[in-house]
């Protein structure tokens, strides 16, 4: 039986990485076999081109280098350890995924939607996500606190970048509404959760029915 694969996504400081711990535990706790990992990186190839995405100091990066960073690293994803475990029957849970290009890079950077998503296409090898868990929240707040905190390259890029991309992303769910559950990200953990939960649930029992 092939494995089913959920991305998280949303603005910065959405509350995913939160999240992300939780759904680890909800799954561990139901004894169902799964990875979690996370974009860019989840690999060692990954993680070195990550730390090129978001270092500071590199802050002539051209907005299509960026993108061909983000989709190599992605392409090294899915083929070290996305698809090998969705051979292998498990869940795989990703903080981000394809859609967070398509906002940042295809929306933010200007680059186009469909040009990046074509660049990514040729290393994904047909592998998307079943269910994308959509965390919505107003991203200004959010992403003043990570500022604050000091923030990675593409978080210090300021609130107009950042605005564009979040209206990316509303744009981007009524173009590709498939397979996308938006979860209410501004009620408290704990309603979050139950959101969450709800959805993850709903994509198995349904795959058990199917079997």
């Amino acid at each position: 039986m092939k494995g089913k694969f959920i991305a998280l996504e949303g603005p910065d400081g959405s509350g995913k990485s939160t999240m992300m711990n939780l759904i680890n535990q909800y799954l561990v706790e139901h004894k169902i076999d799964h990875i979690v990992t996370r974009e860019p990186g989840g690999t060692a190839i990954g993680e070195k081109i990550r730390h090129l995405i978001v270092d500071r100091d590199n802050d002539n990066m051209g907005p299509e280098t960026e993108a061909l960073l983000f989709a190599a690293s992605r392409a090294q994803h899915v083929h070290e350890k996305i698809l090998p475990a969705l051979e292998d029957g498990k869940i795989v849970v990703c903080d981000r995924f394809l859609l967070s290009s398509l906002a940042y890079q295809g929306v933010g950077r200007g680059l186009g939607i469909e040009e990046v998503k074509a660049i990514n296409d040729f290393g994904l090898r047909g592998t998307y996500p079943d269910l994308i868990l959509f965390f919505h929240v107003d991203p200004e707040v959010t992403l003043l606190r990570k500022t604050k905190e000091g923030g990675d390259r593409l978080e210090a890029e300021g609130g107009m970048f950042h605005k564009g991309v979040y209206e990316g992303y509303m744009n981007l769910l009524k173009k590709y509404p498939e397979n996308i559950t938006v979860i209410d990200a501004s009620k408290p953990i704990d309603e979050v959760y139950k959101q969450t939960v709800e959805a993850i649930n709903n994509l198995l029992k349904f795959e058990e029915e199917k079997i």
